[in-house]
């Protein structure tokens, strides 16, 4: 019988996952990652309420419960790495960051020296192990977390086991009623993936110094001041506080000058991107070969896009061009790609490109 340890974040999710591996005749542990604990001004953290709740269900579920505690490391690999891209006027996705160094890294590692055979966690996302394992899109699409993982190693996709994958959450939230599950009912949390429902903004301002500056618009004229240009990301309309007149959006910003750069033009071409440049570029089995077929997902669902990659340049900077126009690409987000269902990989946005 083989050994799988279940990451258990005290949702539903991952709760039916651990459910439906018991059923299919797994040694199942349960395990609550302890990531983030801090209390922050009005708002506190979640996670003993969550702790509290992945316990309850592995005795409902009669399997051992076990909590890993990696704080510490989280802090260095995930919170740190943030907070530095964002002093730095980029806009990181700290949950690709955590699955590549916490989930399928640190919690993969720490199972198998424990005897685990492999891991399993309540992602939305299917895998096909063998020499060249593939990462394939859920059967949920509009939950599908391929964009969220592309970053794990094949090592880790061999060992990691996605249960719910084939099921859509419809599906799951019904799975979790009929067996009585104590977190059938919870509400998913759509927050910062370690402090639960507080907003990215108000979370920064516990950590980041910032200063008031200028908001200059598309004809050079100041219409307003910012609290901080590290909180403004591209394509951002609200939270600008400029009163009056038409909708303003924001299409860039300077860290050094400590301006945010804003139209109220939705067809501005600096809002409008169909030319990638990606670094930290990850492909799961190796570099996509020239006649793959590609599509690529610039945000959780986002639609995918048909896109050609063009040259990898001799500092490990890729170019990719798509076939139609995307709005509000952020340096610092992911770009996940796609062939035929499978994700294959992908790497972080550094640069972009004004479409022609």
């Amino acid at each position: 019988m083989k050994t799988v340890y279940v990451g258990l974040s005290g949702g539903v999710d991952s709760s039916v996952s651990a459910l439906l591996l018991k059923q299919q005749g797994f040694h199942v542990v349960g395990v609550y990652m302890k990531n983030w604990s801090k209390d922050l001004p009005g708002m506190p953290c979640p996670w003993m309420d969550d702790y509290q709740d992945a316990k309850r269900l592995t005795v409902q579920l009669g399997i051992e419960f076990k909590m890993f505690d990696f704080e510490k490391q989280y802090q260095r690999k995930v919170v740190d790495y943030m907070l530095d891209e964002f002093r730095a006027g980029l806009t990181p996705n700290p949950d690709i960051m955590c699955n590549q160094e916490v989930k399928f890294k640190l919690f993969l590692d720490t199972a198998l020296e424990e005897g685990a055979d492999m891991i399993a966690t309540g992602h939305y996302a299917r895998v096909v192990h063998g020499k060249e394992p593939k990462m394939l899109v859920a059967k949920d699409g509009n939950k599908d977390q391929t964009y969220f993982l592309y970053r794990i190693s094949p090592e880790a996709l061999n060992k990691t086991l996605w249960p719910i994958g084939e099921l859509t959450k419809p599906e799951v939230r019904e799975l979790a009623k009929q067996h009585g599950l104590v977190t059938a009912d919870k509400k998913e949390s759509m927050g910062i993936c370690f402090v639960g429902k507080v907003p990215i903004k108000e979370f920064l301002q516990q950590f980041v110094e910032s200063k008031s500056g200028a908001i200059i618009d598309q004809h050079g004229k100041k219409v307003g001041t910012h609290d901080g240009a590290v909180f403004y990301t591209i394509g951002q309309r609200h939270g600008l506080d400029v009163g009056g007149g038409l909708p303003l959006y924001v299409v860039g910003k300077s860290m050094d000058k400590n301006e945010v750069y804003v139209t109220t033009d939705l067809q501005d071409k600096k809002l409008w991107n169909n030319i990638i440049k990606f670094s930290s570029a990850h492909w799961i089995n190796g570099e996509p070969k020239n006649n793959q077929k590609l599509m690529v997902r610039t945000r959780h669902r986002a639609k995918l896009i048909p896109v050609k990659l063009l040259n990898k340049s001799s500092n490990s900077m890729w170019t990719a061009e798509l076939d139609e126009d995307v709005k509000a690409l952020t340096p610092g987000q992911s770009a996940a790609f796609y062939c035929s269902g499978e994700c294959i990989g992908g790497g972080v946005v550094s640069v972009l490109t004004q479409a022609a």
